[in-house]
């Protein structure tokens, strides 16, 4: 039994309803539902009745319902003391991420771990890898979700892998949709294109370049959202990782063969320890994201690098 299992069975019996206990606890329904199975299998008998729609304690839910909040409370109570010895009830932690992570996995993390430590002041930095690169070198940044491998030979960076990721040809037009792209059928059609200090940038020009040719910008130097826009409004096609496709349900990701991908790592430099705010973070996102591999959450095309 864990307590992450309670506090989803609590958040669920106050609501009665699945839907708004997950937008409660800032989780996927189905992995808010997935864990109160498992917590149901373990205990041996179903704490909720579901019937035309309606949630309703079962007796066995009823019975576990206070003896949860007492468990959740205690537990929280131990938090916070140990959170206050270890310097947790302030700190701050500045994070450099990529604008692709900005709107995708990472806002679940912050929400989780601002929960846990709702007096560490949060500064999230968004920009390309090789300007986190920069930032992080310079001292700007504690931490940096940037993308391997680095592009300077700067060996001051310590770096995890924790995600790799697939690279798709956004489009505006479901017509005629292939099931999947070559390099090769990029040439001559006209590209939205980021910014210079963005990898995806970086790495669909190397693609284009080694199957030899020089891929056409309708538009160029956008960050990640305008980008999107640009794909949307009909300007042209872009090379974009897959998460940033989730909530664009007017854009269509097609994978490129063979595929690219990009690896997600993250970095902090080696001569200065991270803060306690700072690992305590670290943690956070870790175990965040071998539980959302565990439990099937993570978007299409993700793929876990840390323990599951």
């Amino acid at each position: 039994m864990q307590l992450q299992q309670l506090a989803y069975f609590t958040a669920v019996a106050e609501t009665r309803h699945f839907t708004q206990a997950a937008e409660r606890m800032r989780v996927a329904q189905p992995s808010l539902s997935k864990q109160i199975k498992s917590l149901e299998t373990e205990l041996g008998a179903p704490l909720f009745s579901r019937a035309r729609g309606n949630v309703t304690l079962t007796a066995a839910g009823e019975a576990l319902l206070p003896l949860a909040r007492r468990m959740l409370a205690d537990a929280e109570t131990a938090r916070r003391e140990v959170a206050e010895l270890a310097g947790l009830r302030r700190g701050r932690v500045r994070l450099g991420a990529t604008p692709s992570l900005c709107a995708g996995l990472l806002a679940d993390a912050l929400a989780r771990f601002h929960l846990a430590y709702p007096g560490v002041e949060l500064k999230v930095e968004e920009g390309g890898s090789r300007d986190l690169v920069r930032d992080l070198a310079r001292g700007q940044l504690d931490l940096a979700l940037i993308i391997l491998p680095l592009q300077s030979s700067d060996p001051s960076l310590v770096t995890q892998e924790i995600l790799s990721e697939n690279l798709v040809v956004a489009s505006a037009s479901p017509r005629g949709r292939r099931s999947y792209l070559r390099i090769e059928d990029l040439r001559g059609r006209p590209m939205v294109m980021f910014r210079r200090g963005y990898d995806v940038r970086e790495a669909t020009l190397a693609a284009c370049r080694q199957a030899g040719f020089e891929p056409r910008f309708a538009v160029e130097g956008g960050e990640m959202d305008a980008v999107l826009r640009f794909v949307e409004a009909g300007l042209g096609i872009a090379v974009v990782p897959s998460m940033v496709l989730e909530n664009r349900p007017t854009l269509t990701g097609t994978p490129l063969l063979p595929g690219l991908r990009r690896t997600v790592a993250l970095a902090h430099r080696k001569d200065v320890e991270p803060t306690r705010a700072a690992q305590a973070f670290r943690g956070t996102l870790l175990s965040f994201l071998s539980e959302a591999a565990r439990d099937g959450t993570l978007p299409q095309g993700i793929e876990a690098l840390v323990d599951v």
